[in-house]
């Protein structure tokens, strides 16, 4: 009888410690399957930077611009950006007297070139934006040739216009040691695709793309950024 029940208890218990490693074995397995799911997830991460170069600016000059931008990791060495920006200037040259103010909006991607291994988010980088600017100018002076040759000057009342262009992005970020504070120095060579014009006069002053007639220009932009 003891015999018997020694069995029993012995079946019984190598059956217990068989259920339970198949219990273990399928937690395991739900384990490596959530954290296969972690590892896969997609984190929001953001940077948010303001450009120092143009506000330092603001006391030595007519331009008077304050532009910011915020960017996320959307891949590997991909980040998605979006600029914001407000820009007020003026142009006085050539007997033209203008002036114009208004909000700027870039949005594109940049592809990190050269990064930092333990940390993706420095390194070089190039990308792409498309740009548009909605402003209010104004014309105090615009230079009219005569038959004789002898010029003489109009003006035109404030109007409202708008500006669209294509950017390209080169430059660099890094982020300074055991802080979320990054520096991001950026290139940025532009081309105007359209533009609205008053009476047919080609725009002396587009917020956010520059100064006279010229479709192409090379902008600057200098940043402090934070991450969280």
């Amino acid at each position: 009888m003891m015999k018997r029940e020694l069995l029993f208890i012995s079946i019984f218990s190598l059956g217990l410690i068989s259920a339970q490693q198949k219990v273990e074995k399928k937690e395991a397995i739900k384990g490596d399957s959530a954290q296969t799911v972690s590892v896969k997830k997609y984190h929001p991460n953001f940077t948010i930077g303001i450009d120092v170069l143009h506000l330092g600016a603001i006391p030595f000059g007519n331009q008077k611009m304050i532009q910011g931008y915020i960017s996320t990791r959307f891949r590997d060495k991909i980040h998605l950006v979006a600029d914001i920006g407000f820009d007020k200037n003026k142009y006085q040259k050539n007997g033209y007297d203008a002036e114009a103010d208004g909000f700027f909006i870039k949005a594109g991607a940049l592809y990190m070139m050269a990064s930092d291994p333990e940390n993706h988010d420095n390194g070089f980088y190039v990308g792409g934006k498309l740009a548009a600017s909605l402003y209010n100018q104004t014309y105090h002076s615009v230079p009219i040739r005569w038959i004789q040759g002898q010029d003489s000057y109009t003006s035109f009342p404030k109007s409202s216009q708008s500006a669209y262009w294509i950017e390209a992005a080169i430059g660099g970020r890094i982020q300074l040691q055991g802080t979320r504070i990054f520096i991001d120095a950026q290139v940025q060579p532009k081309y105007l695709m359209y533009t609205t014009k008053q009476e047919e006069i080609v725009p002396m002053i587009i917020p956010g793309f520059g100064k006279n007639a010229n479709k192409f220009k090379l902008g600057f932009m200098w940043s402090v950024a934070y991450q969280f």
